[in-house]
Formats: structure tokens, C-alpha cells, sequence
């Protein structure tokens, strides 16, 4: 029998928590991982400026694939901890759990929960240079990881912090170098930095953020780089999410209010849109899942206005009140809180999960809401937001009957699902996949191909409605749109309900083409708009036909996704081969679309994710609906045309 002992048990030390689990602390070892060190350090002077200590911020990325982060804020402390007897530099970069946030003395706002972040970035650095300008000196400290007997000890202090020389400057300036021992790819994303560095100068009005790649010049041997300020806030927030958008309601409704140590600052707009997009942000944490300072939000809004509707005569007597989603068709709305010790759901910090933040957040919108209710300036934009209601719930009956009545009608029929849907045997939805397949030639492939078990096959007729800036009716009436809310169970926006779904993966297999580029891009803004629950729980994904089949010698076939793999396996053959470039799923027989796209253990799938709610609203919007200019703009900033793939978007990383 095995003996398992005390000394068996092994007791990390200092940094080496970091290192060895770096998953716990960043998320993972991949690109979403590595940007998540810069960002530790960005919200760090973020918080400086939130807290009104800092104006300035500058972010840097080098040839070497370092970076780094200086602002003008107050400066790491210098002196020394009695406790620890180490300055305060040393502290916050080689002690987890170290900082100045765990209490209201400093920091009255921060995003920062655990005073892990400047050490976690030192642990994963191969090296990381701080400088500190303080009373008008200037402080030096430098970390690295190092080889010892054999092992990476990782963040060690290289010396004390030393005094070197007179500075008129003050703040800090933070340089680093991601380790590529641990990192898959230490090349940081120019876009995804930019639009996030973005989103925080809308978020923190007043600041002005300058990013610069050195990685990059232009024509004129300049470095790419970009500056943001925004003086209006999150009202400029809105009028940039709406950029695409026909407002309904002239001007942007703004307040915000400080009580105790909360903050709520809030910006909205009515936009011809037909769907909601509200996006909620806590200590400059973007919440993509809400949380209850969304439903405190919520619930203020659906209260005011009802009882605006009851007294102005908008709703009679015998009139149910409006639902809350009435109000909010078309409405865009930045929600900004600070608060102290905020409560996350999940390490993503993707939900707020601080309960009494509801009844905070319903109070204070309540007020400032009514007041700009009764104030008589406000007349027109009111009475605009009423029409909005009153045009949406007659919509909503009307929907709903039209359901009905669908309901009805399948149950005489047999149902919508019959004839060239092809089912799966297995009840688990787990288990389960659904693959929506352009056109009739795929489709009998992939129904022949495919595992019965637990593969079913989905045919489209042809190109689905693109459903932006569409009515609920207009999608169903629809066939290949509501083929799929009726083969996935769950219905959708505003009465989707992900506890029906049918199928653990949801898979678009569409050719590598143009109009395969464009089903899948009207497919996924269906998804993402009317089925949002589904992309965000990761069921969505786009199936990885190859584009090349090799045959090699006299019976070895191989097959090649793009055009880089066709040439490494061209360079790696002797032999005679012959090359076929499949111009459409159609061409593959069921036993090749099998063994290279529905085959588990040999196809590629691409999971689909947001990591940006708000910019892939955007997109989404810009790419989908009717404003050309922006679509042009758009299309030029982010579409390499040297490419063979002119749909290559390079937006947000791969």
C-alpha cells in the first residue's frame, strides 16, 4: 500500500504559487492571458486616475515584444515597511497580497481585489524594470528571473530600490518583458490594446491616454501610435456606439451621483435599433454578464416610467403597465459604478454579485431619472421614449399571438422540423451537436457522413435575413431563421431560454468562400443579437473544412486548411501528388467531410467568444447595417488586401 505523508506535501513560497499555476491568476498561458499582465498594470494607473492622483497615461510596446506602463499618478510608496523591512516597490512586486487597496485610506475606488497584480506580472516576467518619481527624486528597482540549481526562481529583486538622481516628474513607470518560457506568443495585439485604452479614456473622463507601437512605422519612419481624451465621458461613449445608429431621441440623458464611497455615473440614448444594448462597467471592469447593478438599472427604469406613462395618460386605467423591455428597444445605455470591495461572480469578473448594490443603484436612478421626468425641457425626448413603448408592446402582442399560432400549427402538421432536418439519436444535450450546413449538396455529405448518434444535420435553403435592425415578426417569418429557434429549443430575444437547448454545440459549416464568409457573418449577428446566452456560454462555433486535398504517391492523401500548411506539405514531398482546391463543401463525399471536419478526433472547430461586449456591438453594427460610410471606413482600417483572403478581418487577435 502507497504511503502518503507529511512529506509528501510540498509548501510554495513567495512567487513560485504564480508560477507554477499561472492559469489561476491570468486565466491561462494564451494570448487573452498575456494581455491580461499589461492590463494589471494599466488599472493600476487607471485607479491612480479614478481616484484623481493621475492625468496621464502612456503605454509602449517595443521591438523586443516588451512594454510599458507610465503615469503621472502619486507614485508606488519608497520608504521602508517596518513589517517586511522592504521599500514599498519591493513589496508590491515580490509579496502577494501587498498594496494599498485593501482599505478606503488611499484608494476609495479600485479594480484591483487582491493586491496580486504588479507581483503576478514580475512572476511571469523574464524581467521588469520599475521607476518611481517621488519628491522630486527619481527611484530605480529591477526584477528578473533567474536559474538556480537547475530551476527558474522567478522575480528576484536585483538589489535594493537606490535613489538615481533629481526628477521634476512625478508617477511611475512600470517595464516589462512577458516570458516567453511561459507564454504560447509574447507579441501583444495592437487593436485589442488600442480599443481597450479607448474604452478607458471614455470611462474616465479627463484622462489622456497615448499609446505608442514601436513595433510598427508608417511612411515616414514614424512609430504607429494614437491618443485618447475625452472630456464628455460616457456621453461621448454613447455617441460613439451610436455613431451607426439614428438616434430617435435628440439628446443624450446623462447623470451621476457620489453618496458615501459610491459612485454612479450613467449615459442612455433611444437609436432606431430594435434590440437593447446596455453595457455595465464596475470599478472600470467591464461586467459583460450584468449583475444587479444592471437589474437595479433595470428596475428604476421599468418603476419611473410606468408611472410617468400612469399620470401623463399614456396608459389608461384598465392598461397593464408597460414591461421593462418595451422601454429599452433601441436603447443604448453606459452604465459606470465605483464602489469599494466589489463582489465578482466567477474569476472573469464577467458579473457583479454584490447584492445590495441593486437597491443602491434603484434609488438613485429613481431620483435623478424623475426628476428629469418632471423637468418640462425634457417634454419631446419623453414623449419620444413613450411612443417607443407603446410601438414595442403592441409589437410584443402581436409576436406573441403570431407564436402561438406557429405552435399550433406544428402540432397539426407534425411540427416545423420535418423533411430535410436530419435529428440525432442521443436525448443528452451535452452531447449533442447541430450543424447548420449552406446548402443541400453539404447537407446530403454531412448526413451521410456524420455520426447518427449524436450529429444532427441542418440544411439551409439559402442565404438566412440578415436581422439587423429587424422586427421579431420579420424573423420568423423567415424559414431558415426559425428552422433554427425551433431545432435549438430555446426560442429567442426577448423570451430565449438557454434551459431548452437541445445541444451542447451549435456549428456553422459554410463554404470557404465569399458567400460562405457572409452566411456565417448573418448567422453569428443572429446569434450574438437574439441568442447572446449562447455565444457567451461558448456553444457556438464554426466548423474547419480544409481547402486543399494532396494526394500523395499512389494512396496517401493529406489534407491542407490554408495556404500556408499546403505549402509545408508541398516541402516536405518528394513523390509525384496531385492537388484538388474544394470550391465548396458539396465536393467532399461523406467519408472526407467525416474524416476532416465532423470527425471529433480530427476535425478543427473554432469556438466563437466576446471578449468585448460593446466592440463587437459595434462591429456588428457597423458591419451589418445600413450606414455604408462607416462599413467603408471599417472594412479599410482592418481588411489586409494583400492577402488572397480579402475577408481576413483583423479585428480583436485571430
Amino acid at each position: 500500500m502507497e504511503q502518503y505523508k507529511a512529506k509528501d506535501l510540498i509548501a510554495l513560497s513567495g512567487l513560485e504559487p504564480i508560477r507554477a499555476r499561472p492559469g489561476m491568476y491570468i486565466g491561462s498561458t494564451g494570448e487573452k492571458g498575456l494581455h491580461h499582465l499589461l492590463w494589471e498594470i494599466v488599472d493600476n494607473a487607471i485607479d491612480e486616475a479614478a481616484n484623481g492622483h493621475a492625468f496621464n497615461i502612456s503605454v509602449v510596446i517595443y521591438p523586443d515584444q516588451s512594454v510599458s506602463v507610465e503615469d503621472d499618478g502619486r507614485g508606488i510608496p519608497v520608504d521602508i515597511n517596518k513589517k517586511t523591512n522592504m521599500s514599498g516597490v519591493e513589496m508590491v512586486f515580490t509579496q502577494l497580497h501587498a498594496g494599498g487597496k485593501f482599505n478606503s485610506d488611499n484608494y476609495r475606488f479600485s479594480g484591483g481585489l487582491h493586491g496580486v497584480g504588479a507581483s503576478v506580472v514580475n512572476a511571469l516576467s523574464s524581467w521588469v524594470k520599475v521607476e518611481v518619481y517621488r519628491n522630486g527624486k527619481r527611484y530605480v528597482q529591477e526584477f528578473a528571473s533567474i536559474k538556480k540549481d537547475n530551476k527558474i526562481v522567478c522575480g528576484v529583486a536585483q538589489g535594493h530600490l537606490r535613489e538615481d538622481g533629481k526628477t521634476n516628474k512625478r508617477g511611475t513607470f512600470i517595464h516589462f518583458l512577458p516570458d516567453p518560457e511561459v507564454f504560447k506568443t509574447t507579441a501583444l495585439d495592437h487593436n485589442k490594446i488600442r480599443k481597450r485604452l479607448r474604452e478607458l479614456a471614455f470611462l474616465t473622463k479627463g484622462i489622456r491616454i497615448s499609446f505608442q507601437d514601436r513595433r510598427f512605422t508608417n511612411e515616414s519612419g514614424d512609430y504607429k501610435s494614437v491618443e485618447y481624451l475625452y472630456n464628455g465621458g460616457l456621453i461621448d461613449y454613447v455617441n460613439h456606439l451610436n455613431s451607426t445608429k439614428s438616434p430617435l431621441v435628440k439628446n443624450i440623458i446623462y447623470f451621476e451621483r457620489r453618496q458615501d464611497n459610491f459612485w454612479l455615473r450613467l449615459a442612455m440614448q433611444h437609436t432606431d435599433d430594435v434590440l437593447e444594448n446596455i453595457h455595465s462597467y464596475v470599478n472600470n471592469i467591464q461586467t459583460i454578464s450584468g449583475g444587479f447593478h444592471e437589474t437595479g438599472l433595470k428596475a428604476a427604469l421599468t418603476k419611473s416610467l410606468n408611472d410617468y406613462a400612469r399620470e401623463n395618460n399614456f396608459l389608461k386605467p384598465k392598461d397593464e403597465n408597460f414591461l421593462g423591455e418595451d422601454f429599452r428597444v433601441g436603447l443604448t445605455a453606459i452604465l459606470s459604478i465605483y464602489m469599494q470591495d466589489p463582489q465578482f461572480e466567477g474569476q472573469t469578473k464577467e458579473r457583479l454579485g454584490s447584492a445590495e448594490v441593486k437597491s443602491i443603484v434603484e434609488n438613485i436612478v429613481c431620483e435623478e431619472f424623475r426628476a428629469y421626468l418632471n423637468n418640462k425641457k425634457n417634454k419631446e425626448n419623453i414623449k419620444t421614449i413613450m411612443q417607443i413603448a407603446q410601438a414595442a408592446a403592441l409589437e410584443r402582442l402581436a409576436v406573441k399571438r403570431t407564436r402561438e399560432l406557429q405552435r399550433q400549427k406544428n402540432k397539426l402538421s407534425g411540427g416545423i422540423l420535418v423533411g430535410k432536418f436530419a435529428k440525432c439519436s442521443s436525448r443528452s444535450a451535452e452531447e449533442c451537436e447541430l450543424f447548420i450546413v449552406e446548402g443541400d449538396s453539404a447537407g446530403g455529405s454531412a448526413k451521410q457522413g456524420r455520426d447518427r448518434g449524436f450529429q444532427a444535420i441542418l440544411p439551409l435553403k439559402g442565404k438566412p435575413l440578415n436581422v439587423e435592425k429587424k422586427k421579431i415578426e420579420q424573423i420568423f417569418a423567415n424559414e431558415e431563421l426559425k428552422t433554427i429557434i425551433y431545432a435549438l429549443g430555446t426560442d429567442c430575444h426577448p423570451n430565449f431560454n438557454i434551459e431548452g437547448l437541445k445541444y451542447g454545440k451549435v456549428i456553422i459549416l459554410a463554404d470557404a468562400d465569399q458567400d460562405g464568409a457572409h452566411i456565417r457573418s448573418i448567422l453569428l449577428a443572429f446569434f450574438y443579437r437574439y441568442m447572446n446566452e449562447l455565444v457567451r456560454q461558448g456553444k457556438v462555433y464554426i466548423g474547419m473544412p480544409p481547402l486543399y486535398k494532396i494526394e500523395r504517391g499512389k494512396s496517401e492523401v493529406l489534407y491542407a486548411y490554408d495556404d500556408t500548411e499546403l505549402e509545408n506539405i508541398l516541402a516536405n514531398t518528394s513523390t509525384k501528388y496531385k492537388i484538388q482546391r474544394y470550391k465548396g463543401l458539396g465536393e467532399m463525399n461523406p467519408i472526407q467531410l467525416w474524416d476532416t471536419t465532423l470527425n471529433p478526433k480530427t476535425r478543427t472547430l473554432l469556438r466563437v467568444t466576446v471578449d468585448d461586449a460593446v466592440e463587437a456591438d459595434l462591429m456588428i453594427s457597423t458591419l451589418m447595417g445600413e450606414n455604408i460610410a462607416a462599413r467603408k471606413e471599417f472594412i479599410f482600417e482592418n481588411v489586409d488586401f494583400n492577402k488572397e483572403d480579402n475577408f481576413a478581418i483583423k479585428y480583436g487577435g485571430k
